[in-house]
């Protein structure tokens, strides 16, 4: 019978860390998604304001 509670203890502290490491997994995914989106469009501004910057110094 303590070996049973023990097995379903250590299953449940198993289930309970792997919830929580799978929602981790979630946010970071997310978190990296939206730095993705920020580094392409202030890559995207950058190149504009060079673009902008080269065109007026040959006028």
């Amino acid at each position: 019978m303590r070996a049973l509670l023990w097995v379903v203890g250590v299953v449940a502290g198993v289930l309970i860390l792997l919830g929580l490491l799978l929602e981790a997994v979630r946010w970071l995914v997310i978190i990296g998604v939206i730095a993705l989106a920020a580094v392409i469009i202030f890559g995207i501004v950058r190149g504009r304001q060079v673009v902008h910057q080269h065109s007026t110094r040959r006028r």
